[in-house]
C-alpha cells in the first residue's frame, strides 16, 4: 500500500466520505486531494470546503468546481437527443453524471501528479463500476481505491464510531438516526433509495418529495410553455434563450410546480440485484416529452424507427458505465447526425403532473406536407391507386404461406 503517495477522493463532505478520508491516510500513509462537483444539486458546498479542510486537507489540495455548463451541454443534452430512457421509465439522471464526475478525478489526479483516485461507492451498486469504467478508459493505468470493498466498516454503526474515535464531526441527523433515505441529486433529478423504500410494497411517504408537488395539489389552471430546438437541443424557452443549465432549471422549477416528474420504480443493477428507487425528474420529463414532438415532424421515418431500435442499447451503455466506450462514440455520431433538421418550436400544455403536446412547428425543416397528409380533396398530390399494388406485394409471401397450409390440411 505505501506505493501510493497522493490520491484524489471525490468527496461530498458527508459522514461516509469524511470518514474514508480520514482512513485513506490512515490506510495508505497518502495525501489526500479533495474533489467536489457542483452538478446542481442545490446544495451549499462551502461546508465541504471547511471540513477537508478540518481534517487536515491543504488548501491547495481542495478542488470544488461548478461543472453544471459541462454536465447539461456535453452529457444531459447529447443523452436526450436519443430520447433516453432505461427500462422503459429511467431517466438515467444518477448514470449520466458518474462520467462526468471520473473525467474530472482523471483531470485533477493529472494535475497534482497523484497515483490514485478513490470513490465512496458501496460494493452493491452501479456507482462503483461507473466511475471505475470511466476512470480507467481515460487514464488506464490509475490505481482506484475503493474502501467499501477493503474495509471493514460495513454498518452505519461501525462508520458512526470510527467517526468518533477520529475526532469526525458528526451531524446531529446522524447521531438522532440517519436521514430516512439515501438520496442523489444534479440538475437532472434526484433519488430516493433505502430505509422506507427496502418494501417494493411500501408506498413512498408523500413527505419524501423535494422537487415537485403532488399531482393533486398542482395548479387548477394549466400553463403553456414554448420550447425551441435547435439541432436537437433545447435552446430557449418561451422566447428566452439561456445557457444548458439555466434552461433546464427553469425547466425543472416548471415541472415541479406541476407535480411533473415522479418516478417509483424497480430497476435492474448491473451488479445483477434488483433495487427500488423513487426519483423526480421534472425538467427531464418535460424536454424527452418535447424533443419527440419537435423530431416527429422533422425526422424521416426509418431514421426515428432506426433511432428507437438503439436508443435501448445506448441507455444500457449509460446505466452500465460505457459513456467512454468506442461503441457509444460512435453511435453517438450516429444520433447527433440524425440531429442536424431538428429544428422548431414545440407548444406544451402543463398540468397536474400531465405534459401534453398541443403544437410543434418546424419553418424549413418540417417534413409535414398537409397537401399529401389532408382528408380533403388533394388535387391530386397523392395517388391511393398507388395503395393497392404496394398492398398486394407486401402480401404476396402471407398468401404464398397461407395456400401452403391450406394445402397441408
Amino acid at each position: 500500500m505505501s506505493n501510493v503517495k497522493k490520491v484524489v477522493l471525490a468527496y461530498s463532505g458527508g459522514l461516509d466520505t469524511s470518514v474514508i478520508l480520514k482512513w485513506l491516510r490512515d490506510t495508505y500513509q497518502c495525501e489526500v486531494v479533495t474533489f467536489t462537483a457542483d452538478l446542481g444539486q442545490g446544495e451549499e458546498l462551502e461546508p465541504a470546503r471547511q471540513k477537508a479542510l478540518q481534517l487536515g486537507i491543504k488548501p491547495e489540495n481542495i478542488f470544488m468546481d461548478d461543472l453544471r455548463e459541462e454536465f447539461v451541454r456535453d452529457f444531459v443534452f447529447p443523452m436526450f437527443r436519443a430520447n433516453t430512457i432505461y427500462e422503459g421509465e429511467y431517466l438515467l439522471g444518477t448514470s449520466i453524471a458518474r462520467p462526468l464526475i471520473a473525467k474530472r478525478l482523471v483531470e485533477i489526479a493529472n494535475q497534482t501528479g497523484a497515483d490514485a483516485i478513490s470513490h465512496g461507492a458501496t460494493g452493491k451498486g452501479n456507482d462503483q463500476v461507473r466511475f471505475e469504467l470511466g476512470a480507467y478508459a481515460l487514464k488506464p493505468g490509475v490505481k482506484i481505491i475503493a474502501p467499501w470493498r477493503e474495509w471493514d466498516l460495513l454498518s452505519r454503526e461501525k462508520l458512526l464510531a470510527y467517526a468518533e474515535q477520529a475526532g469526525i464531526p458528526i451531524e446531529m441527523k446522524h447521531k438522532a438516526g440517519g436521514s430516512p433515505y439515501s438520496m442523489d441529486a444534479n440538475l437532472l433529478h434526484i433519488s430516493y433509495e433505502g430505509r422506507h423504500l427496502e418494501d417494493p410494497a411500501a408506498e413512498a411517504e408523500e413527505e419524501m418529495w423535494r422537487w415537485t408537488v403532488s399531482p393533486e395539489k398542482a395548479p387548477d389552471a394549466a400553463e403553456y410553455i414554448d420550447l425551441e430546438f435547435v439541432r436537437g437541443d433545447l435552446v430557449a424557452i418561451n422566447g428566452a434563450k439561456m445557457r444548458a443549465h439555466e434552461l433546464l432549471a427553469k425547466l425543472n422549477e416548471l415541472g415541479g410546480r406541476h407535480g411533473i416528474g415522479r418516478l417509483d420504480l424497480v430497476e435492474n443493477r448491473y451488479v445483477g440485484m434488483k433495487s427500488r428507487g423513487c426519483y423526480e425528474t421534472p425538467g427531464g420529463t418535460i424536454l424527452l416529452k418535447a424533443h419527440r414532438a419537435i423530431e416527429s415532424i422533422t425526422l424521416d421515418r426509418e431514421v426515428a424507427h432506426l433511432k428507437d431500435d438503439l436508443m435501448p442499447r445506448y441507455a444500457s451503455m449509460i446505466y452500465n458505465g460505457y459513456w467512454w466506450s468506442p461503441e457509444r462514440y460512435a453511435l453517438q455520431a450516429l444520433i447527433d447526425h440524425t440531429q442536424t433538421h431538428v429544428n422548431g418550436t414545440v407548444r406544451l400544455k402543463l398540468y397536474k403532473g400531465g405534459v401534453h403536446v398541443v403544437a410543434r412547428d418546424s419553418k424549413g425543416d418540417s417534413l409535414f406536407d398537409a397537401t399529401i397528409a389532408t382528408f380533403e380533396d388533394d388535387a391530386g398530390a397523392y395517388d391511393q391507386k398507388d395503395a393497392e399494388g404496394f398492398i398486394k406485394l407486401n402480401a404476396l409471401r402471407m398468401r404464398i404461406a397461407a395456400q401452403l397450409n391450406a394445402k397441408r390440411k
